[in-house]
């Protein structure tokens, strides 16, 4: 484990707070759930908690599904990163931690649909340039309870594909499905 060279003192409610440069490295922000686990040495281990990433292999086999059906490149994301992809290089997208412009789509609970070849494609990991990299795409959020807590994305390289009503009632059905299946 890596040392930070930061104490905190645990306080009379059993409070501890979790340096400010840390919380920014993790992306970790007021109100994000964490788990915490101990492990033989007695060392505890705060880890940030997604309740979608719970269903990651289940996502995955899910995303198989949407790319096999669509004949897209299909994403589902947590809040912070890619959890499972299909019908594209998985190296470019799993658990790659999300552009700031898709996560604040999803945190705003938008469906973002490109339907034009001449619009913008939204960046969907951190890592990508400003090249456009996708001629369509669609995005609409995965919500649990009233909390974001990912999305389901279909994109295209193709040069003249276009994202229509089918795909947007695709991505809508497996968001809400996905949503469903924290309930049980």
């Amino acid at each position: 484990m890596k040392a930070t060279g930061v104490v905190r003192r645990i306080d009379d409610l059993g409070r501890i707070v979790i340096p400010k440069e840390i919380r920014r490295t993790l992306r970790i922000k007021e109100g994000d759930p964490l788990e915490i686990f101990t492990d033989k040495e007695g060392e505890v281990i705060l880890k940030k908690y997604s309740p979608i990433g719970e269903l990651s292999e289940f996502a995955t086999g899910y995303a198989e599904t949407l790319a096999k059906t669509t004949g897209h490149i299909a994403c589902i994301t947590d809040k912070d990163s890619v959890i499972a992809v299909s019908g594209g290089p998985k190296k470019e997208f799993l658990e790659q931690s999300l552009s700031p412009e898709l996560e604040k789509v999803i945190e705003n609970k938008e469906i973002y649909t490109s339907k034009e070849n001449n619009e913008i494609a939204l960046p969907i990991t951190q890592n990508e340039n400003k090249e456009r990299k996708y001629n369509s795409q669609v995005i609409y959020p995965i919500i649990s309870d009233g909390d974001v807590i990912g999305s389901v994305i279909l994109l295209s390289k193709e040069q003249n594909a276009k994202m229509g009503d089918v795909e947007l009632k695709v991505v809508q059905s497996a968001a809400g499905f996905l949503s469903s299946q924290m309930d049980i």
